[in-house]
């Protein structure tokens, strides 16, 4: 276990929104134009493993008690520029940052030398049900409010709590559930509804609306730990014109990423 200097820490949220921002613009790798992915969160239990073998690894992940369904490591050195890491990763590694079936993310840097670990984890055992892991998002999400946060490189000043609504719940359920058994990802449905024309199809009447969407995290804090973690989404979470919320999740296990989360904002007429 290495503790991460202040500096450090800084450098690995920077090369973190940029990965995010990379997963989200439809990038070409390898030849091929790829679908824009949801963000990955952060996992200090991540962030704290060294390893220099795949068995090692195993036994590491189950001492930080990081259950992982999926797991992948990636080592760069030479560099201590976060934007030199990053072009070496698009360069060599454009694969496995665009990989839907993984969601979370530690980084760990020493001196020179960077290690990633990529990993999809196994569904937290205390997940419950969607309306359960809804209104832990809800608290995760006001407990963000409650500070001021930077957003990439927008700043935003503590926002009032969100309020429960339960059309938007639904709203938020049903795009899950379609992206879930159609094994998708985007804001898009396959029938072309947008956020908007979801909500109001709950019963919502709307002046203002917004939508994050997540994939693969296998709990709430997760979910909304990726969320802030990137530069799109997070300007949602923190924006104060949003009053209410709700959000769901939906599985199917045929799917690419398992799980899949959304979160509609909005604000009354």
């Amino acid at each position: 276990m290495l503790p991460a200097t202040a500096a450090q820490a800084s450098e690995t949220r920077a090369l973190l929104t940029l990965i995010n921002t990379y997963r989200q613009a439809s990038p070409t790798c390898d030849g091929r134009q790829t679908e824009a992915l949801g963000p990955l969160a952060p996992d200090d239990r991540l962030a704290r493993v060294l390893v220099a073998s795949e068995a090692q690894l195993q036994r590491e992940l189950k001492r930080a008690g990081y259950q992982a369904g999926r797991v992948l490591v990636i080592a760069l050195a030479g560099t201590t520029n976060v934007n030199a890491v990053m072009s070496a990763l698009k360069q060599r590694y454009c694969g496995p940052l665009l990989d839907p079936q993984l969601s979370e993310v530690g980084v760990l840097r020493r001196g020179e030398s960077w290690q990633l670990i990529l990993a999809q984890p196994l569904l937290s055992p205390d997940l419950g049900g969607w309306q359960h892991a809804g209104q832990a998002i809800l608290q995760q999400v006001n407990q963000a409010r409650a500070t001021s946060r930077s957003c990439g490189g927008q700043v935003f000043a503590a926002a009032a709590p969100l309020t429960w609504n339960v059309r938007l719940a639904r709203s938020a359920l049903a795009h899950s559930r379609d992206m879930a058994a159609r094994n998708y990802f985007s804001h898009t449905s396959k029938g072309g509804s947008q956020a908007g024309g979801r909500a109001q199809h709950a019963g919502y009447r709307w002046q203002r609306i917004g939508e994050n969407i997540a994939a693969g995290q296998g709990s709430a804090k997760q979910a909304v730990a990726g969320w802030l973690a990137s530069p799109s989404h997070c300007p949602n979470i923190m924006n104060p014109h949003f009053t209410e919320m709700g959000a769901a999740y939906a599985v199917n296990p045929e799917s690419d990423a398992l799980i899949y989360w959304t979160q509609v904002f909005g604000t009354p007429r």
